[in-house]
Order: structure tokens, then sequence, then C-alpha cells
């Protein structure tokens, strides 16, 4: 099996990864606070979001739930697919963003809706469905983490997650190399360095075996037609680049984003209609109790 999260080899990525280790070390410290996320960026590409949440919930293995936590249930969508699923269950939703939060309230009247840390969550009562749809992938030490959120299943309960793998991605290689090369550089590169990455295939599957898991795991690779790179760039912007947004002002993040968009032009050239291509892998677990 190939580790979920791996260098590329690709010369974008070499040299994005070049840079960045030749920056200063890490000081976690020094990191401002994140400002909340923004629900309409998010939601601009909200179908190609939730298409995973779908293929998800697709193979959780419950004919009935009672009780459902949603982790990291920004603006809503997958509160809507619980609730679809099993409209008996109290369904939950957690996150950190009032903004999100204040969209699923709006979107899923009949769930409920609270503002927690995922790191320092607990239910209120062992849930029959742990869902978290790319949501995991932004905290650190899963291997605590995976078997911490396992254990506070019910009898027969089921932990359904999904993560983005694409630090080996062309995407992602732009924004380590844009961060290592401006004038931003001392401030982001100890960004890219200390962001949380995901582990190899076979760590979930033997943190979650040795807790007492039936473990299934597969890998998708969306591939999603968007109308040119700046769509790419706003597809990131309301995701995975605003790490490295928050510590620039508004003058730099416009240089960043530019910056970002003609690193993207290369690897991501027009097709033949005039679209232009975004693979996106996607790693996925249902761990059963």
């Amino acid at each position: 099996m190939e580790r979920v999260y791996s260098e590329s080899t690709s010369p974008l990525a070499r040299r994005a990864t070049t840079a960045a280790l030749s920056g200063p070390r890490a000081n976690l410290a020094a990191r401002p606070a994140m400002t909340d996320w923004n629900p309409a960026l998010y939601m601009k590409f909200e179908e190609e979001r939730t298409r995973a949440a779908h293929d998800l919930l697709a193979q959780v293995p419950l004919a009935a739930a009672r009780l459902v936590y949603d982790l990291g249930c920004g603006p809503g969508g997958g509160a809507e697919l619980l609730l679809r699923r099993f409209p008996e269950a109290k369904v939950v939703g957690v996150d950190t963003s009032e903004a999100m939060l204040a969209h699923a309230r709006a979107r899923a009247p009949s769930a409920t809706f609270v503002n927690q840390d995922i790191a320092d969550w607990t239910p209120e009562a062992p849930p029959d469905l742990i869902f978290a749809n790319a949501a995991l992938h932004f905290l650190p030490d899963h291997a605590t983490l995976f078997p911490r959120l396992f254990s506070f299943l019910a009898k027969g309960g089921c932990l359904a997650a999904q993560m983005p793998s694409a630090v080996s991605e062309a995407s992602h290689a732009a924004m380590r190399m844009v961060a290592a090369d401006g004038p931003w550089a001392r401030r982001l590169v100890p960004i890219a360095k200390t962001r949380p990455v995901i582990g190899a295939i076979e760590d979930y599957y033997e943190w979650l075996r040795a807790a007492g898991a039936a473990v299934q795991m597969w890998m998708t690779v969306y591939i999603h037609a968007f109308d040119g790179t700046q769509a790419i760039v706003d597809w990131f912007a309301g995701s995975g680049l605003r790490p490295f947004l928050e510590p620039l002002d508004e003058n730099e993040q416009a240089r960043f984003l530019a910056l970002y968009r003609e690193t993207l032009e290369e690897a991501y050239p027009r097709r033949s209609d005039g679209k232009t291509l975004l693979a996106y892998p996607r790693f996925f677990i249902v761990a059963t109790r």
C-alpha cells in the first residue's frame, strides 16, 4: 500500500518542498488565530464538496440510528443527508465556525448544532454514528484521535470519516512554493511545516483494529471540471489556503492568490472545451464496533 500523504516526485512538488525546508523553523506559538470561515465561498462548490459525503454515507452499514454526530458539520449539508437517511435520529452538528453554524441551523432546523472543537469533544451519550466528512485532517495525532472517537460509539455503532489526500497534488505543491518564495516566507513557511498531515493507510487500519473495529477503507480520486484556474483558486481559498492567507493583510492576500493562480496555469492547462480538470483524491474510513 502507498502512504496516503507521501511527497510527490513531480518537479513542482520537489521545488515546493525544497523551498519550504530551507525556510525558518516552525514556531507554533507565533501562528495567528484563525478568523471565521466564509460559508458563501465554501458553498460555491457545494455539489462537488457534498459528493464525497454521499459516497461515505452510502457505505455506513446501519439500518437505523438514534443518535448521530456530524463532526465539522460546516454549513449543514451533511446534516441534511443524515436526517434524510435516519429520520428518527437526533442529529447533532459540531463545528467551531459560528458563520457555518448559522447557515446549518437555517438549513437543517430539525438538527441540533453546537460550537465545539473536535479536539476536546465528547458525546452526551454513546452515538450510533460519528460522521466526519472532510474534517479530521485538520487535527493532529490521529493515532490517539481515531481510537478515542471510536471508543465513544454504542455497541454496533460506526465511525465514518473522509479526509482529502491531496498534499502531493500540484495544487498543494503550488501552495508551498508560493508560501516559500514570497516576501511572506518567514511567516508562512512555519505554517506549511506544521499543518497536520494524515498517516499511512496501514496506520489507520492498525489503530482501529487494535480498538476492536471492523474496518473498511478506500480511496477515490474525484475529477472536477472547473472553468479555468481561477475556479481552483476559489476552491482552495474557501478551505486549504486559509492557513496561508490568515497572516497576510488584504494586499498581500491578493498578491498571494495572484501568484498561486500563475503557478497553477502550468499544472492545470485548459482542455479542448475550455475546462480545467482538478484531480482531488480522498481517503475514506468506515469503522464498525
